[in-house]
């Protein structure tokens, strides 16, 4: 089943590009989305990129197996104010399917649309204060509470992926993405 890493103006380059490696060396289908009028995103720390498709393009109602939000600023607040993406995001979690979230996105854009609340979730240190639902923040490099996994930073970003991948595609696969990486 597909897949969908959502790309807005600022985001978090080693957060979304490991993160859409990772996945795609594990196997998985994964699309990169443009939230911007064109296809070309501009990361936070000035990297274009192209992204294959255009939100504008999905349906509302598209079912996926993942929708992902990396993070970066101000790509977090870019994504936390597209209203299509938001209405995905609530529909991915009312068909209890998969989201994840890294960095400063899980405090901006899953929280404010309750999809942490009470969950074990993590986000960037000092994001914290922006969730102000029963979410149990733990600060742990990656959570994955239910059908939602949620990592702290760009330092993790390979781990935040791996728990993906393994999710989808099993323990060994993730391993092996992993060892080939020489991660482990």
């Amino acid at each position: 089943m597909q897949s969908y890493l959502f790309l807005a103006d600022g985001f978090e380059e080693v957060e979304a590009l490991g993160t859409i490696d990772v996945l795609r060396r594990a196997g998985m289908e994964v699309s990169t989305v443009s939230i911007n009028a064109g296809l070309e995103v501009t990361g936070a720390h000035g990297v274009t990129v192209k992204a294959d498709r255009l939100i504008a393009d999905l349906d509302a109602a598209t079912e996926a197996e993942w929708l992902i939000c990396p993070g970066g600023l101000p790509g977090a607040t870019n994504l936390a104010a597209c209203e299509k993406l938001s209405d995905m995001l609530r529909a991915q979690n009312a068909a209890g399917r998969n989201i994840a979230a890294i960095c400063a996105s899980p405090a901006m854009v899953l929280a404010p649309l309750g999809l942490l609340e009470d969950r074990r979730a993590t986000c960037y240190p000092g994001c914290e204060q922006l969730v102000t639902t029963g979410t149990v923040m733990t600060g742990n490099p990656v959570e994955t509470d239910g059908n939602i996994t949620t990592g702290n930073g760009p330092a993790n970003t390979f781990a935040f992926a791996l728990a993906i991948a393994a999710q989808s595609q099993g323990k060994e696969t993730a391993d092996a993405v992993a060892s080939g990486m020489l991660l482990k």
